[in-house]
């Protein structure tokens, strides 16, 4: 028996009907750009998460990158940001000629420490990104807080966390802008990429809006250099479709977390902390263990899939280098690095896939 670390294939058979209606819809329609869906899908998701503009992109990195750009963020700038995250969340800093500052995480919950970020402001800092890891709300008053007393800008890199609640506010609505990815594998995924920002700033949006399209309110006429950067059609219909399930879908992610937490309750795995004003909806659910490489390996030795996320911290990538930083300048990030492992979890694994993967994961 296989077991992948994401099962996409289940999940599409639940919803098979309504995925190819949506497509087919589409076709016939002749709207493949920027239409109807979109803009559904735009204001479907600014709602989720209670603001008031939604701005459908290419991906989650376009959305980091535009965001960045209509903020101002530019050369001469620094930003400051995790290094225990995906490339795309620094290499769009380096993209609009900013600098990456990184700051270690929290031991706990892996996401940004607002300690350590207060330590790395400096003259030149204009933004801090948070990214909500692995589904779970940065702790984001504290830097809310920061970003006042400096005047910076703070845009959530929510691009694993959609649906998630900090304080009973959902991602998305607690910075200058939010960020999610539809990568196929989110919790509202696509198929294919996309993505898309969403503010409560009228202005920005309008920035964000002009940015997506080279920078044009009108065909073949251009005020700004921008991008070439638009949702299409088809993947907003498959997204607007998906919307519908996506509660129901985290909560059941929870439901399997917990039951991984309890399974694996006095083995010596340190399970997900999750802070108790965060509803998280577990993008991941991340185990670690000194003996991660190990595990892992039991793992695939029985067909069971596993990921590792991630396994070289950003600030130690090559493509850094002239940053000037060494292994143990931010510890934290980088034993995460060494440890950590995911275990498959998505909305239709079944309790008895759980047990199955635990008892194997303790060599049971």
């Amino acid at each position: 028996m296989s077991i992948p670390l994401i099962d996409l294939k289940a999940q599409y058979k639940s919803i098979k009907d309504e995925v190819l209606a949506a497509i087919n819809s589409v076709l016939d329609s002749g709207e493949y750009i920027l239409g109807r869906n979109v803009a559904a899908l735009e204001s479907a998701v600014a709602e989720l998460c209670g603001v008031k503009h939604g701005i459908g992109v290419a991906s989650g990195t376009d959305a980091l990158l535009l965001s960045l750009s209509a903020l101002g963020i530019g050369p001469g700038d620094e930003v400051i940001t995790t290094p225990y995250t995906f490339f795309s969340t620094a290499e769009v800093i380096s993209k609009v000629g900013a600098t990456p500052v990184f700051a270690d995480i929290d031991p706990l919950t892996y996401n940004l420490d607002p300690n350590q970020a207060a330590k790395r402001i400096t003259s030149r800092t204009r933004a801090i990104i948070p990214v909500h890891l692995f589904g779970q709300v940065a702790d984001i008053d504290p830097l809310l807080a920061l970003a006042r007393e400096h005047r910076l800008v703070i845009i959530e890199d929510a691009c694993q966390a959609i649906g998630a609640r900090y304080k009973g506010h959902r991602a998305g609505s607690l910075g200058h802008t939010a960020c999610f990815s539809f990568y196929p594998t989110k919790n509202l995924g696509g198929y294919g990429d996309g993505g898309m920002v969403v503010t409560g700033d009228s202005e920005v949006a309008a920035r964000l809006r002009l940015l997506r399209v080279h920078g044009s309110r009108t065909r073949y006429h251009h005020s700004i250099h921008g991008y070439n950067s638009r949702l299409d059609e088809i993947q907003a219909a498959v997204l607007r479709v998906k919307l519908k399930h996506l509660d129901r879908w985290n909560r059941q992610r929870r439901v399997r977390a917990a039951l991984y937490d309890r399974l694996l309750s006095g083995s010596g795995i340190v399970t997900p902390h999750v802070e108790p004003w965060n509803e998280s909806v577990y993008h991941l659910y991340v185990v670690r263990s000194p003996q991660r490489d190990q595990l892992r390996a039991r793992l695939s030795g029985a067909g069971i899939g596993s990921g590792v996320y991630y396994p070289l911290p950003l600030h130690l990538q090559e493509v850094y280098k002239g940053l000037g930083y060494r292994a143990g300048d931010l510890p934290e990030a980088e034993r995460a690095s060494r440890e950590t492992l995911a275990l498959p979890l998505d909305p239709e694994i079944s309790e008895d896939t759980v047990r199955l993967v635990v008892k194997t994961l303790l060599g049971n």
